[in-house]
């Protein structure tokens, strides 16, 4: 079974699994959304400012400027980060769709932040379905919202496949695609300035999950996320 990258249904739909399961408000949501808030209060509100004011400069320069060029260049960069930022805060604010099957939920990321289309995107899930716990959801659902816009924004990908396999033990989840890879440095626990990896691990140690991810340079990525069955489902 199925998902195409417009997020469209599997032939069966399973979504009724979620279906009257309401969220409950948590602590960690909490202060999810206070420092997402102080993010766009704060640094996302600079750098908009600075973004601003970069480009009626650069404006104002005469066209006979030989660093005018260099300075549109960083202007853009400028822009780009903004626009990077609003997709963290956009991260910790979003939980899980509500009355959506995980697989519907990860199938609509690329439209839901605008993802460039030319990506051969799909999602697989195999298994039974069942009803995921309340207050793994969203944290399942953020991982591996992660893992994709990695493999957008980093890897360079051509193609990303999400598969996702309800087993008897465990729910695992996978992130594959075949861009440019990852080194090695990088993946080592504790690497400073990688944060969407750090992240990712801090939040699968937090539900009792396990996160491996494997890469190769030039040949792509795979994140592998598997929780207990007595963790992860309303029913084991």
């Amino acid at each position: 079974m199925g998902f195409n990258h417009h997020g469209s249904s599997l032939k069966n739909d399973l979504s009724r699994l979620n279906t009257g399961v309401e969220r409950e408000p948590s602590r960690m949501e909490a202060e999810r959304t206070l420092i997402a808030q102080e993010l766009h209060d704060t640094l996302l509100q600079g750098f908009l400012a600075l973004s601003l004011q970069l480009h009626d400069a650069v404006d104002r320069l005469p066209d006979d400027v030989a660093a005018k060029a260099r300075f549109r260049d960083l202007a853009r960069l400028c822009e780009r980060a903004l626009q990077e930022g609003r997709q963290a805060v956009q991260g910790l604010r979003a939980p899980m769709p509500p009355h959506r099957s995980l697989g519907h939920a990860l199938a609509n990321i690329p439209v839901e932040l605008g993802l460039p289309s030319g990506v051969d995107f799909r999602v697989v899930v195999e298994g039974k379905q069942q009803i995921l716990k309340t207050t793994m959801r969203d944290e399942i659902y953020r991982i591996g919202r992660e893992a994709v816009v990695n493999a957008y924004r980093h890897a360079r990908a051509g193609s990303i496949e999400i598969a996702i396999e309800y087993r008897s033990s465990e729910l695992r989840l996978a992130v594959r695609d075949n861009g440019c890879g990852i080194e090695r440095e990088t993946l080592q626990p504790g690497k400073n300035g990688h944060w969407g990896i750090q992240g990712m691990r801090e939040r699968a140690e937090r539900i009792g999950a396990r996160l491996r991810i494997m890469s190769r340079v030039a040949l792509g990525t795979e994140v592998e996320l598997s929780v207990p069955a007595r963790l992860a489902f309303e029913q084991a």
